[in-house]
């Protein structure tokens, strides 16, 4: 039976998915959801047991990575497996992984083992701090490139010491950054006929995300220090207490400041010379803050938010997950989607952020069962009934 891509925008190309954990399902996930042929390449099921990277199967972290594939297992580490992989090789467009880069040498599927085999193949690979250099065998961790990127410096409450992000954002990231130059390097593979090798790292992709704390370093010397939930250069920009919780508050440049003023009730405090410019607002935050809130603990978060919206300035409440996926607008815009289990009941997934008008993506499968398309798959790639018996007594597959 024909496999179901989720989307017919990257329906043209295969990709053999060597990834595990976070960082490189991530970067799949972004090309299977657009209706990749992803063909999930894991080591067979072996008599130790036990949990494998990445946390069980039937979790919810597995199953939300990994939907929109078929799984295949090869034992690359056997001769016959590997020949397998190699010429499944010759027909894909992308293989993706995230071995240390030591791993995958060992291996024999570096780029330049590929290259020989399909010169138009494009090679994504993900590792914790780069392909070469003296930290090229230290293997990776999200929050150890959380603290190593300076993101845990700048995060948290001042002087409460290094706090890190309540999401992977280094994996995160360094996936949709790998996706991104694979996609590109495709794009480019249009004109020169040829794939290449495209490396990213937890690493790097936490620097990047530092962004104009980044650029303040870079440009000015100026180090950032924690702001805890005051942004650090538009004031006022913070966690605000009402009568029944908290709310986002957002303020930047004259204009919204001269409105927010007029709508939390405190017209005068616009001319306040303490806080007539962005810049003496920034000398006083603590104080302005203190006077902001004595006004917005008289009223519901609520009614702040209409007021503030009423009047162009942005604010927002502060949600839990489970508000989060109540929200009205986060209804209407469908991110919350689900694919079928196996006994029919829903399996809730997230689903992408971004929309295409006439190749959207859909939950077209759901997670695969380990090896759950070994046949059907190797099939497809021209291997005989004969050969497949062959090499699953001999457990290369």
């Amino acid at each position: 039976m024909p496999f179901s891509q989720a989307s017919q925008a990257l329906a043209r190309f295969t990709v053999l998915d060597l990834t595990r954990v976070r960082s490189g399902p991530t970067c799949v996930r972004q090309l299977a959801d657009w209706g990749a042929n992803v063909i999930k390449i894991e080591m067979p099921p072996d008599d130790k047991g036990g949990e494998g990277m990445g946390g069980p199967r039937e979790g919810s972290d597995f199953q939300n990575l990994h939907r929109n594939k078929r799984s295949l297992t090869i034992n690359l580490k056997d001769p016959k497996g590997r020949e397998t992989f190699l010429r499944m090789v010759e027909k894909a467009d992308v293989v993706v992984e995230n071995f240390r880069p030591d791993v995958k040498r060992r291996l024999g599927v570096d780029y330049a083992d590929l290259k020989k085999v399909n010169k138009r193949i494009v090679l994504g690979s993900i590792s914790g701090f780069g392909q070469d250099g003296p930290y090229e065998g230290r293997p990776g961790f999200d929050q150890i490139a959380q603290g190593m990127g300076g993101l845990m410096s700048i995060t948290g409450l001042p002087g409460q010491g290094p706090v890190r992000v309540g999401i992977p954002i280094a994996d995160l990231t360094a996936g949709l950054f790998c996706a991104l130059g694979i996609l590109t390097a495709l794009h480019e593979r249009e004109v020169s006929g040829e794939g290449q090798h495209v490396c990213t790292s937890l690493l790097q992709a936490q620097i990047f995300m530092l962004d104009f704390q980044a650029s303040r370093w870079l440009q000015n010397q100026e180090v950032a220090k924690q702001a805890g939930n005051d942004h650090p250069t538009s004031i006022p920009t913070g966690v605000f207490k009402t009568t029944d919780g908290h709310i986002n508050i957002a303020t930047t440049g004259g204009p919204i400041w001269d409105r927010f003023c007029v709508a939390l009730g405190a017209p005068d405090m616009a001319t306040h010379p303490d806080y007539a410019s962005g810049k003496l607002r920034s000398q006083h935050r603590k104080k302005l803050n203190e006077e902001i809130g004595v006004y917005t603990a008289k009223k519901s978060s609520a009614e702040w938010i209409d007021i503030f919206n009423k009047a162009g300035v942005p604010c927002g409440p502060i949600y839990n997950i489970d508000q989060v996926f109540a929200d009205p607008q986060v209804k209407h815009l469908g991110i919350a989607q689900s694919t079928p289990k196996p006994d029919g009941n829903p399996l809730g997934l997230v689903g992408q952020p971004m929309t295409l008008s006439r190749t959207p993506s859909k939950m077209a499968i759901r997670p695969p069962a380990l090896g759950e398309h070994t046949d059907e798959v190797l099939k497809e790639f021209g291997f005989s009934a004969a050969e497949i018996d062959a090499l699953k007594k001999a457990k290369a597959v």
